[in-house]
């Protein structure tokens, strides 16, 4: 039954057919397309403002159709919409029509259905007089659907109203909903009731909805379209109810509304819920729940946040407990390997002669262990560690093997390079080039840590990398498993120790604290004091502004003969940290000078005029480093600014520029030995740029200093090292020039290295490719002949049966050496077409006659720089092949118009000054000989290098 009473039904008229066997026609749905039709004129207006407008109320209709204006007054009107065409969509039939159309499609229909009909349709006429009759609903009452309602509202606020569905333009059947009432008695409504009666009881919940909602929103006049709301209804889009039992269709009532854009608008109003019905409890409902959920709100953000607080507190404790428990666990491991590092180096000490005179193994680890700022401002960090692969050529003495840990992945071409290298000892012994390859290549072994790949941006020190590459330290245990062995570092690192830790061997080197606190600039001047030894004027450890300031007008006023002074920062290496300032600036300078020249040196460093003239000074000082203080080397620090800035945070030193218009520097190379000894294992006299304050190369030996002075000088900063337990390889830069007071010859201490240095490297090159012998107490690099000379000299004297002694002395040879030669254009050209090319243009090494040139190669992959050595049996031969192979080398891979950036312009400069100089001292040392029968060589060569400063020199080299 309840399926014959709803005619909707897709089985309704199945049901109809096979009780009754009524055959019901298929009704179609009708579409809202109808017949466009072009209504034109000034009667439009009129039409469309009596069709649209809302019929009043009956109490209210006498009153508006007084104030209705008559057509004749609404024609005369002038408004500003201009006539124009508009489409109208006509209606399909009248009224009459459709009913008698409704008539003749449910006639059989009503005839079955009569009884039931009756019977529902009091039913629904008693449920409409209820709804009519009824008051409105109570604040109360309505108070759950209010709230529905509101929050409905509220969630469909962002709705743009626009996106509604639209109702039909012209609605056969609406009606006028006022105040949020239905006028039961009015025609439209009778209309659209009479219409729509099969199913006037979904009707009713529906407009009951509709009622209460424009009620609480106090909507004065709503137009309701009635086939919108027929079609919702009878569609089951007006579903009330979901699975939570609230309402959700607010926008569906929305959507049945002619003027629903009006009544939008009037419903977002701010406070428009609260004019209507209920609305000062639903203000009340509103003002309590905004201020509970503010409550609730705030005290759970409180419990929050005091939860949030104990959290981070105890995972700030946490962590700090694992911290504290992490720094301890690592200071003990670093006190072990401290005390381990400390009873092996005594170990060593004991069996020092003992190892170094038997079989033993020497792991080469050039690792430069600088602090992380200074590490990471170094450009090419990697290769700079890996300049010292001479280190492989320790292997000349048959008791050695070498493993030598590269920083840098290195490629077959420079693993094959050093292999023919180090194997050409046999051929360089023997005096003869076709002598096949020496066994000595298999003593060393070359390792790249695993751990290059993954720090390949931090710049990390060799001996870090080395430390997180197990398999590398597995494969070096397996090596020096049963053998002597002990480790060399660079500039010693705390991962120094922890890797001889690992491996269980000693290590030839300081400790990591020791290093930082003496390879300072402070540091090596307060051993030169301790020492002894002369070195340049200034004032060391200074951290701020004042006491530079001081310092330099006490120095300037003392020292009234220097010219310039340096400035140094402590922590940096290379020349990089370095500037100058020239006193001649100071405008009280020729005042002062005056003030010196009446006064005795020995009387003007007491005198009171020099605390005039140091007064003076310090007035003008502030200005003369702002203006005019100058950085030698702008590739870190660009402005003096800049500089004074890490300067006064990393502290630094003030020295004087010797005052000599020539200078000579020299470096020398010691071994402090376990045992104690202070050994000399390389001098030579440095090559620098136009500054004179950055080293481009050297020459060896060194010839500017007597050797038994510089003797003197090694042996005492060696022992006053000693003393502050340094251990290992240090370097000891020097200067000597002439006093322009007395002509004597000074020799200054100015810089100390604590770690293996390039030139010791290329000086172990040097002696494997000479297979001679350095002697730094006379100055002189003796190489003894060949095999095949002593062969032929014995033959000799067999026939001759007397052999010349000059033919039986050991020879001496010279060399010139630069560990890092820069082109951009290196990488251009790979190494196999570079030796091509050397070889074409005569650059080679004769084994029988033991000199040439001999490279060192760095790396594979960038190529930048390379390293080169050349040795002759004078200083000029070697000095002039060194220029030769400049020119060559930079004619080859330049083209005209890319002739790149490098150092070789400086370094030939330099040489030519060196050669210029040394066709008069040749010139001397020869007149001295005839004069005194003598000839001193250290000295003649001292006065080829006291101009090598010398601004006024003619080239040499074209």
């Amino acid at each position: 039954m309840r399926l014959l009473h709803n005619p909707f039904h897709p089985r309704n008229k199945e049901i109809f057919q096979q009780n009754y066997g009524i055959q019901l026609p298929h009704l179609q749905k009708r579409t809202s397309i109808g017949i466009q039709r072009v209504v034109t004129g000034s009667n439009l207006g009129n039409f469309a403002i009596a069709h649209l407008q809302p019929k009043p109320p009956p109490e209210c209709q006498d009153a508006v159709a007084e104030l209705q204006p008559s057509a004749a007054d609404l024609s005369s009107v002038q408004t500003p919409v201009q006539p124009k065409a508009v489409h109208v969509l006509q209606r399909e039939d009248s009224g009459q029509s459709k009913m008698d159309e409704s008539k003749k499609v449910y006639k059989q229909e009503m005839d079955v259905r009569r009884d039931g009909m009756a019977l529902r349709r009091s039913a629904m006429e008693s449920a409409e007089s209820r709804l009519l009759r009824a008051p409105p609903p109570s604040a109360a009452s309505a108070s759950s659907d209010n709230r529905v309602l509101t929050r409905g509202l509220a969630r469909l606020s962002p709705i743009n109203p626009q996106s509604l569905p639209v109702p039909a333009v012209v609605s056969k059947y609406p009606f006028t909903i006022v105040d949020g009432q239905i006028d039961p008695d009015a025609a439209d409504f009778c209309r659209y009731k009479k219409q729509y009666c099969l199913y006037w009881g979904a009707m009713v919940e529906a407009l009951e909805r509709l009622q209460r909602m424009l009620l609480d929103f106090a909507v004065p006049l709503a137009r309701v379209c009635g086939e919108r709301l027929a079609a919702c209804v009878q569609s089951g889009e007006l579903n009330w109810r979901d699975g939570r039992g609230r309402c959700t269709h607010v926008e569906k009532l929305l959507s049945v509304l002619e003027n629903r854009d009006e009544v939008w608008d009037l419903m977002c109003q701010p406070g428009q819920r609260y004019k209507g019905n209920g609305g000062h409890q639903a203000a009340a409902v509103r003002i309590q729940t905004c201020w509970r959920r503010y409550s609730a709100r705030t005290a759970y953000l409180i419990r929050l946040r005091s939860k949030w607080a104990a959290e981070i507190i105890a995972m700030s404790l946490l962590k700090r407990a694992k911290l504290c428990h992490l720094k301890k666990s690592l200071q003990a491991s670093r006190l072990r390997q401290l005390e381990n590092f400390h009873s092996r180096a005594e170990s060593l000490a004991t069996n020092w002669k003992h190892i170094t005179s038997a079989k033993r193994t020497i792991i080469h680890v050039p690792s430069l262990g600088y602090s992380q700022p200074r590490r990471l401002s170094l450009r090419g960090y990697d290769v700079l560690q890996n300049t010292q692969m001479g280190r492989l050529c320790d292997i000349r003495d048959e008791n050695v093997e070498v493993i030598y840990v590269s920083p840098v992945r290195l490629g077959e071409d420079v693993l094959q390079y050093y292999t023919r290298l180090l194997g050409l000892q046999t051929a360089i012994e023997l005096g003869d080039a076709s002598a096949t390859e020496s066994h000595s290549a298999k003593r060393f072994t070359i390792l790249m840590p695993e751990a290059l790949e993954d720090f390949s941006t931090r710049n990390l020190c060799l001996a870090s990398l080395l430390k997180y590459s197990p398999r590398t330290l597995k494969r070096i245990k397996n090596l020096i498993k049963g053998k002597q062995a002990y480790m060399i570092s660079g500039v010693t690192h705390t991962d120094d120790l922890a890797v001889a830790d690992e491996l269980q061997i000693p290590l030839l080197g300081t400790d990591p604290v020791v290093t930082q606190l003496y390879s300072t600039k402070s540091g090596g001047k307060r051993i030169f004091s301790s020492a002894g030894v002369d070195m340049p004027p200034g004032k060391w450890d200074i951290y701020t502004l004042e006491k530079l300031y001081e310092g330099l007008a006490q120095l300037m006023a003392k020292h009234m003969e220097v010219q310039r002074w340096l400035f140094k920062i402590d922590s940096e290496v290379g020349g990089r940290g370095t500037a100058y300032v020239d006193v001649c600036h100071l405008k009280s300078r020729p005042w002062a000078q005056q003030e010196f020249i009446r006064h005795e040196p020995q009387q003007w460093r007491t005198s009171q005029s020099q605390d005039s003239v140091m007064i003076k000074f310090l007035e003008e000082v502030p200005h003369l480093l702002a203006s005019y203080a100058r950085l030698a080397n702008t590739s870190c620090y660009k402005t003096w600014a800049c500089f004074l800035e890490h300067f006064l945070k990393e502290g630094g030193v003030i020295e004087a520029f010797p005052p000599s218009q020539s200078l000579t520097c020299l470096a020398v190379d010691l071994l402090l030995e376990p045992g104690g000894d202070v050994l000399m294992l390389s001098c030579g006299d440095q090559l620098r740029g136009p500054s004179g304050l950055e080293v481009l190369g050297c020459t060896v030996p060194q010839t500017s200093i007597c050797p038994e002075v510089l003797h003197s000088v090694c042996t005492r900063v060696g022992q006053a090292c000693q003393q502050r337990s340094i251990m290992g390889h240090i370097s000891l830069d020097l200067v000597t020039f002439l006093d322009p007071n007395n002509l004597e010859q000074q020799v200054w201490a100015i810089d100390l290295d604590l770690g293996y240095s390039n030139q010791l490297a290329m000086t172990q090159l040097m002696l494997m490719m000479t297979r001679g012998t350095l002697n730094c107490r006379t100055s002189k690099l003796e190489v003894p002949p060949s095999v095949r000379e002593i062969s032929v000299k014995k033959s000799s004297v067999h026939h001759t049966r007397r052999q010349p002694k000059s033919e039986t002395s050991v020879t001496s040879r010279f060399a010139v050496m630069c560990t890092r030669l820069l082109h951009t254009n290196l990488p251009l050209v790979y190494y196999s077409t570079f030796f091509l090319m050397c070889k074409a243009q005569g650059i080679g090494y004769d084994v029988k006659a033991r000199q040439g040139t001999v490279f060192a190669l760095h790396d594979s992959r960038y190529r930048r720089s390379l390293g080169m050595l050349t040795i002759s049996e004078n200083l000029q031969g070697a000095l002039l092949t060194f220029a030769r192979n400049l020119s060559i080398i930079h004619q080859e891979i330049s083209a005209p118009n890319m002739q790149g950036a490098s150092n070789f312009k400086e370094l030939i400069k330099d040489i030519e000054e060196v050669l210029g100089m040394t066709i008069q001292n040749q010139t001397a040392s020869q007149e001295e000989k005839e004069i005194t029968g003598v000839g001193s060589d250290w000295l003649s060569t001292h006065k080829l290098h006291q101009h090598k400063m010398s601004q006024c020199t003619k080239p040499i080299l074209q």
